[in-house]
């Protein structure tokens, strides 16, 4: 059965330059990795990852996996994961399981598949969006996005919010974990803030390629600024 990770890294200091050169040479390794169908390595931004400027401290990996046991040897066992954790001050990594998908990312459906059986009753959801932004749009973007993703991680409900992206200013994500599916959806829809961008989105065409996708978390381990955002 498929199986999605998004693990959030933070490096320790002196370790910055490392850390930008894998976004170039670990792409070639992560190819090989058995059972990995689909993954990014992400970059992220200042200010919780919502500024346009770089953190080169902060990273993440989303994998796409044929199986869990495929993830679990991954990050168990395998050498270029074991030069990660030894360069990371913190790991921070969810568990997924898809509810709801729709766009491409690169072309592919990369959360197009059934999960497993889910356990009954509340849960947290985790979201991401993301999106190649054209060129000539790009100004208009980061004009009303930043301090929209921003405001995110203030919205009742938010268990964690970080910005990532593939690709400086251009190629962009955002992935929030909430307390429940309701809370996100009061946000969603309630948020006059949040509406009015997903409109311009909408009518002044920003996006060359988007996907959305919404997820049930299974699991959560380590810590993201010190703790683990559902600890409790």
């Amino acid at each position: 059965m498929p199986h999605t990770t998004l693990t959030v890294f933070t490096l320790k200091p002196g370790h910055r330059r490392w850390g930008l050169a894998q976004m170039g040479t670990s792409p070639a390794t992560l190819q090989r990795v058995p059972g990995l169908t689909f993954f990014k390595l992400l970059g992220s931004g200042a200010r919780n990852g919502f500024g346009l400027w770089p953190n080169l401290e902060r990273y993440a990996f989303l994998g796409v996996w044929e199986e869990a046991a495929a993830a679990e040897a991954f990050f168990g066992q395998h050498p270029l994961w074991a030069g990660y954790r030894q360069r990371s001050a913190e790991l921070w990594s969810v568990q997924l399981a898809p509810l709801k998908s729709q766009g491409l990312w690169d072309g592919k459906t990369p959360f197009d598949y059934a999960p497993p059986l889910l356990p009954a009753g509340p849960a947290p959801v985790a979201v991401l969006t993301r999106a190649s932004i054209r060129l000539r749009k790009t100004r208009r973007f980061w004009q009303f996005v930043e301090p929209t993703s921003a405001a995110l991680a203030q919205a009742v409900g938010v268990r964690a919010a970080i910005g990532l992206g593939e690709l400086p200013v251009v190629r962009q994500a955002t992935f929030s974990v909430w307390e429940s599916a309701q809370a996100m959806q009061q946000y969603a829809y309630r948020d006059a803030r949040h509406r009015e961008v997903i409109q311009l989105t909408r009518r002044e065409n920003w996006y060359a390629e988007e996907l959305f996708a919404r997820f049930q978390v299974l699991s959560s381990e380590g810590t993201l600024d010190g703790q683990d955002p559902l600890a409790s």
